[in-house]
């Protein structure tokens, strides 16, 4: 992802964990001390310029696939994100 900071465009990168409808929340987890320590930032939809989804796992489960193809689930693009309210 890369979101505008002022005049400045700037690379992101987490885990996605929430989207209210006019921003999106990530998440990243590391270990400090010991202990593992959780940091989450906020960007405004506005300030976002390119938002990609990285997956993980390119072969997902039979089980999920086949819940794809049930039609139960909508089937996504890879590199495709849906935000809530993205203005146009």
């Amino acid at each position: 992802m890369t979101y505008r900071a002022g005049d400045i465009v700037l690379p992101a990168t987490g885990n996605m964990a929430a989207d209210s409808g006019k921003s999106i929340f990530l998440e990243e987890s590391y270990q400090q001390q010991g202990s593992v320590k959780t940091f989450r930032w906020e960007i405004p939809y506005l300030c976002i310029v390119n938002l990609h989804e990285c997956t993980e796992n390119l072969n997902p489960p039979a089980s999920s696939k086949m819940q794809h193809d049930s039609g139960a689930a909508p089937v996504r693009e890879p590199g495709a994100f849906q935000l809530k309210n993205r203005p146009a």
